[in-house]
């Protein structure tokens, strides 16, 4: 390493520095705002001319909104649709029916996982929140069980929704790095998948399992009444049995079939596999492989899937269009805040990378031979940590890693990136939404809050970094 790398690496010590002190602070600035000012900080100290600065971030900012920004809103209003229709309430019920005490928390977990597909993490599990207070009361009154239903029935799901929210394309975290490091969509879906499953397992009903006895919470009656009401119709005695058949919530008229719920939730998702399986089981058929690379490109496998949800859950219901046209404008409001911080984090990694600090870097780990995957990980998970923004970590960990990605062929992209949203989750702490999300939904004190989601999502974070590191062991795809 020379002199002025030594000089880059401190500009990059004091930029993440800057950037948290800015979101942690008495100051309290936005994320966005926050990146955008430590990028051009950044550029300042590291030489880069005024033009240089503002045409940097421009095209950061642009370019990453572009790849990243679509993609995020069509996967809002798919899950939009799935909620409004009552295609959620189906799948639930499919999975759920005819399931025991015993099961409830692994099939829980499962219905989580298939819903988090394309939901963000908060509506995921506002979607699923009568659902779990429904079981979970059913389980309370059979008084079989030690300690709190709620937990039991509710770790699973937040474990799930947490696991996909973080690991798993389409979510905006894991296609931010995907677009940092030009990774294979297909490969790092498949990646994040394996990955995922012994997180969510083991965070949701193996934890759950351990920590429900040990503890009493109980939502806020009042809040019970409020979901419980709306999705259960009783039916006399309780058996061991859990009829999840009348789960579906009473105020959606003409509820879509279970099969219809599925197509739409996995349409997108296997076509954006598609392209890969083409390219790995049909390499000489050209057409095949033009036609795949088409729909499996995100941007249009959620186009279509949405389209196709349009059709099977709105018209094919005979919804009103206009009620669609609404539904579908409002899921873009709670996305916005998110799409600028994806914007501005495209700023402040352009600017690394054209200010040469990602070379630094490069000379840095090359020198000490420190794993990619594990730098990620943990890069991603301390501005996780100090920021309260699991996107902040995953597109500073990006920014900082493009380069040397770049640079070096051996390195898996696509375990990578799953590494990376993986350290994004770890500790979620009183300064992330979702921690108070889940204190408030299941009238828990601070304590006990840490017990569930913080515990929860430590353990998805070292699992999936564990895995990560286990399949990088293997040969690539």
């Amino acid at each position: 390493m020379t002199g002025h790398d030594i000089s880059l690496l401190i500009v990059a010590v004091c930029s993440i520095l800057l950037l948290v002190l800015l979101i942690v602070s008495k100051l309290r600035f936005h994320p966005m705002i926050a990146l955008l000012v430590v990028a051009v900080c950044v550029g300042f100290a590291s030489g880069l001319d005024t033009e240089s600065i503002l045409n940097t971030i421009e095209e950061g900012a642009g370019g990453t909104l572009g790849g990243v920004g679509l993609q995020v809103a069509l996967g809002a209003m798919i899950g939009k649709l799935l909620g409004d229709s009552g295609a959620s309430d189906q799948i639930a019920s499919t999975i759920l029916k005819r399931s025991t005490n015993r099961t409830l928390p692994w099939l829980m977990g499962a219905v989580a996982f298939i819903i988090g597909i394309p939901m963000f993490f908060e509506v995921g599990l506002i979607m699923l929140l009568p659902l779990v207070f429904t079981v979970a009361a059913k389980v309370e009154k059979q008084g079989n069980i030690k300690g709190s239903a709620f937990v039991l029935i509710g770790v699973p799901v937040v474990a799930a929704l947490a696991t996909m929210h973080g690991m798993v394309p389409p979510h905006p975290g894991p296609l931010t790095a995907i677009a940092g490091f030009k990774s294979n969509l297909g490969v790092t879906m498949i990646y994040g998948t394996i990955c995922a499953i012994p997180a969510a397992i083991l965070g949701g009903p193996v934890y759950a399992k351990f920590i429900a006895p040990r503890m009493t919470v109980r939502p806020d009656q009042q809040l019970l009444n409020q979901y419980t009401a709306l999705s259960v119709e009783s039916k006399g005695k309780i058996s061991d049995q859990i009829d999840a058949s009348n789960f579906t919530a009473a105020t959606v008229e003409k509820p879509v079939s279970p099969v219809t719920a599925f197509i739409v939730v996995l349409l997108p998702m296997l076509m954006m596999l598609s392209h890969t399986l083409a390219e790995t089981l049909f390499k000489k058929s050209v057409t095949l492989n033009i036609i795949t690379g088409f729909i499996g490109e995100p941007f249009i496998a959620l186009l279509i899937g949405l389209i196709v949800g349009i059709i099977l859950l709105g018209y094919g219901r005979g919804a009103d269009t206009q009620k669609i046209r609404d539904s579908l404008g409002a899921s873009l409001k709670p996305i916005a805040g998110i799409l600028l911080i994806i914007a501005g984090g495209g700023a402040f990694a352009k600017i690394l990378v054209n200010s040469h600090v990602g070379d630094a870097i490069i000379h840095l780990s090359s020198g000490l031979k420190l794993s990619a995957i594990a730098i990620g990980w943990l890069i991603a998970a301390l501005l996780s940590v100090t920021t309260g923004s699991a996107t902040v970590g995953i597109v500073g960990a990006t920014g900082l890693l493009a380069p040397l990605v770049g640079s070096d062929p051996h390195i898996n992209k696509e375990l990578l990136v799953v590494a990376i949203g993986a350290g994004s989750l770890f500790f979620n702490y009183a300064n992330h939404a979702g921690f108070w999300l889940v204190k408030e939904s299941f009238s828990m004190s601070m304590g006990e809050t840490f017990k569930t989601i913080t515990i929860i999502q430590s353990i998805i974070g070292i699992v999936g970094l564990i895995m990560a590191l286990l399949l990088n062991l293997l040969p690539h795809f």
